[in-house]
């Protein structure tokens, strides 16, 4: 276990913002990991976990407490069981299943962070999301003070949302166990049709296992979705909202603001989200409000190939990046009645 003093956190984010911590502990084992968090809570001690950084806006001022990196290693196979180690990068798990011909996951390539922070938000893109293929998580829960294993039905998974994330300071994970499929080789069936228009099929269809991921990562990247240190859009938490989901009153509304504003016309996205629940596009919404791909003059800007992407564009605080959020949520609630809100954790500052 490695513990260091004032330490540096923006480095381990995305977003490379953010300031120091008090105690900065890397646990390598699952053990080092408990120990950590049981020494925290018996000190009353502030405690901030931290993954991949992929999913992180930390304050400028820091984190006053024990940051813990969890840097755990395991890989384990038995035939389309897999299990990961929380600290195992995805993008990396992703490729081995495809690899050994597992269905499942082959969607989420290319999305950056931990495996351990997949069943928190309920990672998902592509028409694919890892609840539906998560069968436990083995996590310690601080207020028992044990180990526990969860099922998928325990997790309460929903629309990048999960029982970890509405309770946050109560369990830690530290293993994910995934059924997958094996399907000769290929694909699950493609749900999202802009990765089935990119590989010429049908939505509903198969295709090799290779194929979807690599059509996925240049779908990706195309976006700036894809780490590269050199491009600084994707010095990014990825997609900065959430998709709103509307009541049918909310939808209506919308509707009218979308057709007063922009024409009879035209028609927002639209896609089923349960009974009497509607999703539309943060993305649409963000454009049509006038926050267009490259947005902003100052250090923190919208991506030049995605508008979900606020980036870091080298030189930015977290409070220049704040103030972008607050900028394109204040005009698109005022243009057409939706609040939307931030996909990323928040630690030390709010929206």
């Amino acid at each position: 276990m490695q513990v260091l003093h004032d330490a540096p956190l923006a480095p381990l984010t995305t977003f490379r913002l953010g300031g120091p911590a008090t105690r900065l502990v890397t646990a390598g084992t699952d053990a080092e990991v408990i120990a950590a968090v049981r020494e925290a809570d018996d000190t009353g001690t502030p405690l901030l976990v931290i993954g991949g950084g992929s999913n992180l806006v930390i304050g400028d001022k820091g984190f006053d407490g024990t940051a813990l990196r969890i840097a755990t290693r395991g890989v384990e196979l038995r035939g389309t069981t897999l299990e990961l180690a929380a600290g195992e990068v995805w993008t990396d798990a992703v490729a081995r299943t495809v690899e050994a011909g597992l269905a499942g996951i082959e969607c989420l390539a290319g999305i950056p962070g931990s495996a351990g922070a997949t069943p928190i938000q309920n990672v998902g893109a592509y028409g694919q999301e890892v609840s539906s293929t998560i069968t436990e998580v083995i996590a310690y829960d601080r207020r028992a003070g044990e180990t526990v294993t969860l099922t998928s039905e325990e997790c309460a998974f929903s629309y990048r949302h999960s029982r970890f994330k509405a309770d946050p300071d109560r369990y830690v994970v530290l293993r994910v166990r995934f059924e997958l499929e094996d399907a000769d080789g290929l694909s699950a069936p493609l749900k999202y049709a802009e990765t089935a228009r990119a590989l010429g099929v049908a939505t509903g269809d198969r295709v090799p296992l290779a194929d979807a991921r690599e059509t996925v990562l240049k779908l990706r990247a195309g976006k700036g979705m894809v780490l590269d240190p050199e491009d600084h859009d994707t010095w990014s938490a990825g997609s900065f909202f959430t998709n709103p989901i509307l009541t049918d009153e909310q939808f209506a509304a919308f509707h009218a603001r979308v057709r007063e504003r922009l024409g009879e016309g035209v028609e927002p996205p639209a896609y089923p989200a349960g009974q009497g629940r509607t999703k539309t596009s943060a993305a649409w919404l963000i454009d049509k409000a006038g926050f267009t791909k490259g947005y902003g003059t100052g250090p923190a800007r919208i991506s030049t190939k995605h508008t979900l992407a606020l980036t870091n564009r080298g030189e930015a605080t977290t409070e220049d990046l704040l103030a972008l959020a607050r900028e394109v949520v204040d005009g698109v609630r005022a243009a057409f009645g939706v609040t939307l809100v931030n996909e990323p954790v928040t630690v030390g500052v709010s929206l």
